[in-house]
């Protein structure tokens, strides 16, 4: 049964999907999203200096991203559900590794290898190609645009229930409470079963296989850009949800202001994911692309010309959650658009990894310009640059479809 051929119960089934999608990246992403909430408890209590904690969540990054491919090629060749339910344990295990860490080592293979591997396994690689099989093609913007919002519901929803949690039971109870809960999502897994996708109609028979693929993908410079712009994406997001809090204790504002800030951005981007799903289905996708990414850098540059106060950061906070991670929907779109469904979990973990090399360079560097320099003057520029740029080179890529022989053509 192929995608375009899905009966009223399949559809049915489908949108399942999407809600039990929805349901898991929520779970995986919003407690990616609060960990910056431990650090300060976890450091004191420990007796560990900042930049251990901040090395674990780089490592985590990094694992995440060089994990992508394996965990997308597993998920294309054996099916979605079984790692999703795999990445879910082993979430829960990192979480509680975490938690009972005494060591900066067991730091780091906690919190940055176990949660990093399993962020592969629970996140957009692998649950929206699962969504992008089982859903209609006419249908998988929507769809997609869905499951991201359900996904930055999560992360909304998690910001005061991990203060909660911390306040009532402490930061290690709290993150073997977060485990356990990830851990709960493993039902939610059997909704992403794919594997009927992977048959005749859809498999290597149908189509190149993935040696052709990776081989037609690798040779288009066009996959490059996309690579080289999802970069830029990483890096700016990381910079500004791991340096942002900081830079505005520096400007003397309040860390009441900033967790504010941080709940506004997962909030907005309710909204921003779902819409630039809606976009994708309807218009060009690296137009939308190359607009959202000069919309960040513009949003930079207005909130650092203007005065830092509560409310610029607010609004600010606003417009970059309206723009957060509605690329990735219109990424994981173009990739799908251009070389089919059947291989996107391993190809969209190939572009994913351009994601993570920039998010490790935006933590990195950020705290490695503060430290030289006293400032964050010089990555906020270099963050709007990146925007401008991704934007221009986004507009190179070709969108048309693979041929027959598989041989894609991304840059005209």
């Amino acid at each position: 049964m192929t995608s375009s051929s899905i009966s009223p119960s399949g559809a049915r089934d489908a949108w399942r999907a999407v809600v039990a999608g929805g349901l898991v990246m929520g779970c995986a992403l919003g407690i990616r999203h609060v960990q910056g909430l431990f650090l300060l408890p976890m450091t004191l209590e420990r007796g560990w200096p900042r930049e251990t904690f901040a090395l674990a969540i780089a490592l985590q990054n990094l694992c995440w991203g060089l994990a992508q491919p394996v965990t997308g090629w597993i998920a294309d060749r054996f099916g979605t559900a079984r790692v999703v339910a795999t990445g879910t344990l082993l979430y829960g295990a990192g979480l509680a590794a975490m938690a009972h860490s005494t060591s900066a080592g067991a730091l780091a293979l906690g919190a940055g290898v176990l949660v990093g591997c399993a962020q592969s396994c629970t996140t957009f690689g692998a649950v929206y190609a699962a969504i992008s099989r089982l859903v209609a093609p006419e249908r998988r913007g929507a769809a997609l645009g869905v499951a991201g919002a359900l996904g930055g519901l999560g992360q909304f929803a998690m910001v005061p229930l991990a203060q909660g949690l911390q306040a009532w039971l402490g930061w290690s109870a709290a993150l073997v409470v977060l485990g356990a809960l990830v851990a709960l999502a493993l039902p939610a897994a059997r909704e992403l079963d794919d594997r009927h996708t992977h048959g005749p109609a859809t498999g290597p028979a149908a189509g190149p296989g993935l040696r052709e693929t990776l081989g037609a993908a690798f040779g288009e410079r066009g996959f490059w850009l996309l690579n080289a712009g999802f970069l830029a994406c990483g890096f700016q997001l990381a910079f500004i949800a791991s340096h942002l809090p900081a830079y505005l204790l520096d400007n003397g504002l309040s860390a009441r202001t900033a967790a504010t800030g941080l709940a506004l951005v997962a909030l907005a981007n309710i909204a921003g994911t779902w819409l630039a799903g809606m976009l994708g289905g309807r218009h060009s996708r690296k137009r939308l692309l190359a607009g959202l990414y000069l919309a960040r850098s513009a949003a930079m540059a207005l909130y650092l010309l203007a005065p830092p106060t509560a409310a610029t950061t607010w609004a600010f906070c606003a417009a970059m959650g309206l723009l957060w991670l509605g690329t990735v929907p219109l990424t994981n779109g173009i990739v799908a658009g251009v070389f089919g469904a059947r291989w996107l979990g391993t190809l969209f973990g190939f572009v994913f990894l351009g994601h993570q090399l920039g998010a490790f360079l935006g933590v990195w560097l950020g705290g490695l310009a503060y430290d030289r320099t006293h400032s964050y003057g010089a990555v906020w520029a270099g963050a709007m640059l990146l925007g401008v740029v991704a934007a221009g080179l986004h507009l190179w890529i070709d969108e048309r479809p693979v041929d027959a022989g598989g041989a894609a053509r991304m840059l005209s």
